[in-house]
């Protein structure tokens, strides 16, 4: 069983930036390897459903944002180490949320669509 962990929410003042790491460890029942999946960031706020962010391929040629965020935050992977970043930047209030980092067989925004998550870390912007 793959477990993710994910680090680095806080409180922040608008304009500011935090880095979120999410840690992968254990083993797919399937033998793939963290590499292997797609790694999304997604967001949500009480009382709505999860949203995507950003994606990143297995092998971080590719990713993909959310037009909220293009341009402030940026997504990295360090296969080595199993461990996928989000690098936020100009945080605005509304980016206050529970960030949750997910693993899909699958290129895909969809929530639905990823089989492992983690527990989730606050980020919380302030004016």
């Amino acid at each position: 069983q793959v477990q993710l962990v994910e680090s680095g929410g806080g409180l922040v003042q608008a304009g500011g930036s935090l880095r979120l790491s999410c840690a992968a460890s254990g083993r797919a029942e399937s033998g793939r390897t963290f590499s292997s999946y797609t790694m999304g960031w997604f967001r949500q706020v009480p009382g709505k459903d999860r949203e995507y962010v950003a994606l990143i391929s297995g092998n971080g040629d590719n990713s993909y944002y959310d037009d909220s965020v293009k341009g402030r935050f940026t997504v990295s992977r360090d296969n080595a180490k199993n461990i996928v970043y989000l690098q936020m930047n100009s945080l605005k209030p509304e980016d206050t949320a529970v960030y949750y980092c997910g693993a899909s067989w699958l290129w895909s925004i969809y929530g639905s669509n990823y089989d492992y998550w983690g527990q989730g870390t606050q980020v919380t912007v302030s004016l």
